[in-house]
């Protein structure tokens, strides 16, 4: 069984280095700190010019809940057609209702704005009230997989979760497992669950390569080091590939 290892990213350096280390696909976000937001148009003709492997660009307009007002989906719909001008392979969403349900209106509405691109609904599933149902109404909109931690807050407590979803859905919709994966737990995760999708960021950090190193201005919070550089750690993918061999 072939498995594709999707990588989140939120700059350059780290497209280049999932690909060296053996990603299949490539989720372009940016802010994953916060969860991953949609990518500048910049990035995505960047990851366009450079990638050697499908591109989906996050289509999220602010951090927190995935209730989204007019004004949320207008930009988000301007987002998606900046992806596939970019020559993006596809787009990843995600949107509830305010009872934790499938938005199917806003739904319809960006995978029409995205046709003729691949289309994964993202981990808003993981905050939904009736999941399964969300299943039905995400493959009845015409998406072609949905990202999942299995409603819990890794995939490996998620393992029955995902199980299910994937039964349910059978060869309509992949589930693609998300949240802690790694080398230590991605065959068990593939094992248990029968899918064949994977998803990671396997960040790490890198440290500036600034001579002057001023400390004491801080670009954001002061707890965050703006001289660590998240990027996706080449050893770290490499590590789970490797699993996927044996």
């Amino acid at each position: 069984m072939t498995i594709q290892l999707e990588v989140c990213i939120d700059n350059l350096e780290s497209l280049h280095n999932a690909q060296q280390a053996g990603a299949t696909r490539i989720e372009l976000c940016s802010s994953l700190a916060l969860g991953g937001l949609t990518p500048s148009a910049g990035f995505m003709s960047a990851a366009a010019k450079y990638a050697t492997i499908p591109v989906y660009a996050m289509i999220r307009p602010r951090q927190g809940d995935f209730l989204f007002s007019s004004d949320d989906v207008e930009i988000m719909l301007a987002d998606i057609f900046a992806a596939k001008q970019a020559g993006l392979q596809g787009v990843v969403v995600g949107v509830l209702t305010a009872h934790g349900l499938v938005d199917n209106d806003i739904l319809t509405s960006l995978v029409k704005q995205a046709q003729g691109m691949g289309i994964t609904f993202h981990r808003a599933i993981d905050q939904c009230a009736k999941p399964m149902a969300a299943l039905d109404t995400i493959m009845a909109a015409g998406c072609e997989r949905i990202l999942t931690s299995g409603l819990q807050a890794n995939a490996y407590d998620g393992i029955g979760m995902i199980n299910q979803m994937h039964q349910h859905c059978g060869n309509h919709l992949k589930i693609m497992a998300g949240a802690g994966v790694n080398s230590h737990n991605v065959r068990d995760i593939i094992a248990r669950t029968g899918i064949n999708e994977i998803h990671l960021s396997g960040k790490t950090t890198r440290p500036s390569h600034m001579i002057m190193v001023a400390k004491q201005a801080h670009m954001g919070s002061a707890d965050i080091d703006d001289f660590a550089i998240p990027i996706t750690g080449i050893a770290n993918i490499a590590a789970v590939v490797a699993q996927l061999k044996l």
